[in-house]
């Protein structure tokens, strides 16, 4: 089952031949982690999600609330009639609107929402390989339209493809400045001794919400300094540790990017940091 406009329907009555996002992108999402019935940061989900529509031009109507956001959230995850704990929820907002390019009408938006089972309830540490490269094909512009989570992820996808073709775990992507800002699925850290960077959102990186939890994480951390400045592609080689974020994975570290092996010490310690914030939510 799935949640269509507040309604749940089974995947077959899902029409998308209109379908503005499917058409053209014109749609933005949220990906959220749900824990024991508890939608994990959700202010900052909905908050980001009301900067993406409005940044998108997009209707935003009176009900959709904080409590509607959860709601509806909370409704398809008990739709799914699983015992687990966690769940990856997606929530797409598209635009329902006639036209083109241009759309007819910008008064109304639908929305959908997709769960799916997720293995651990709390973040885990990741101890196995992961290697990346960069990817290089295409880039990223550094602007602010970037910083959205729309649903063209044309650059993401096909970093992906590369990534698997070459048996890498993951691409960097890099933006028309030749800096790299992200990988595909997160945010992206460098540690070099005591200091840790981060692009900041003018490089063109996803306004990430697992970012913004683990910089206030660091910002109280006493042995490290976080910087959010630009990364070029040289200061992979010297750094002690990388690693990529997201609300699912939580924190992944990066043992390998081209002869370079690193340390996963921080991300471990992340790791622990970051569920005992959870604890107390």
């Amino acid at each position: 089952m799935i949640n269509v406009n507040g309604k749940l329907v089974s995947t077959t009555d899902l029409a998308i031949e209109n379908n503005r996002g499917f058409l053209y992108g014109d749609a933005v999402f949220e990906t959220v982690r749900v824990l024991d019935k508890k939608v994990l940061f959700a202010e900052d989900h909905y908050f980001r999600l009301m900067s993406s529509m409005r940044i998108m031009r997009m209707e935003i109507p009176m009900h959709f609330t904080l409590e509607n956001f959860q709601e509806e959230i909370i409704k398809t995850v008990d739709a799914s009639a699983s015992e687990a704990k966690a769940f990856r929820v997606r929530l797409t907002v598209f635009r329902d609107a006639e036209g083109k390019y241009f759309p007819q009408e910008n008064k109304t938006i639908g929305f959908v929402l997709t769960a799916e089972v997720l293995e651990d309830a709390v973040y885990t540490f990741q101890e196995k390989q992961y290697e990346v490269e960069l990817y290089k094909d295409f880039y990223v512009a550094a602007n602010l339209l970037s910083t959205v989570k729309t649903t063209n992820r044309a650059v993401n996808v096909l970093a992906s493809i590369f990534a698997a073709e070459n048996e890498y775990q993951n691409c960097l992507l890099v933006n028309d400045k030749k800096n790299i800002i992200e990988a595909v699925n997160g945010n992206l850290f460098v540690v070099s001794k005591n200091v840790i960077k981060t692009p900041p959102l003018d490089e063109g990186c996803v306004k990430g919400v697992m970012r913004k939890q683990i910089i206030e994480l660091l910002g109280k951390h006493p042995e490290y300094t976080l910087e959010e400045s630009p990364i070029s592609p040289f200061e992979l080689q010297k750094a002690d540790e990388i690693f990529i974020t997201n609300v699912i994975i939580g924190v992944q570290p990066v043992t390998k990017y081209r002869k370079k092996t690193f340390t996963t010490q921080v991300a471990k310690d992340l790791v622990d940091r970051l569920n005992a914030k959870i604890r107390l939510m």
